[in-house]
């Protein structure tokens, strides 16, 4: 298994995935990544020194990834698209990328924002076990509308 940022061969894979877990969880709707038309790519939307995208590859195939991109509220990081197949789920991969993302994060953010759906029961748990605490409603109004948990992490 090899952890490493994403590159442009990786786009239609990673949106292969994304859209397979959203099918997974009944997400596969408008306002939410399913709808995102930047979607497949990813490579160009994750360029630059205060946002990155990371990939975990098992025999040149990608199996899981997640980002770290800016908000439109200063001092503010979002943990976006952070998504595995089931079979790669529970083995530790999503803990590296976790790691990974976070630790950039430190170096260009002072908070961590992250929104998700209430069926995703294991991703929630995942995000609370790194210490997301819980809000009542969205940092800002974003074309995620469809999205109805939000979390947020001082790092």
């Amino acid at each position: 298994m090899e952890i490493r940022e994403v590159q442009q061969q990786d786009n239609p894979q990673i949106e292969a995935l994304i859209r397979s877990c959203l099918k997974e969880y009944n997400a596969d709707k408008p306002g939410c990544a399913w709808s995102d038309p930047d979607l497949g790519r990813f490579f160009e939307i994750y360029q630059g020194e205060n946002k990155k995208y990371w990939v975990a590859v098992d025999s040149g195939k990608v199996v899981a990834g997640c980002g770290i991109g800016p908000l439109p509220i200063e001092g503010i990081c979002e943990l976006q698209k952070m998504y595995a197949y089931p079979q790669y789920r529970g083995k530790g991969i999503s803990q590296q990328l976790m790691d990974k993302a976070l630790l950039f994060a430190k170096k260009h953010y002072q908070k961590c924002y992250l929104e998700t759906f209430s069926n995703m029961v294991q991703a929630i748990r995942f995000y609370q076990k790194y210490g997301f605490t819980a809000l009542t409603k969205p940092l800002f109004e974003s074309e995620h509308y469809a999205c109805d948990r939000w979390f947020i992490l001082t790092l």
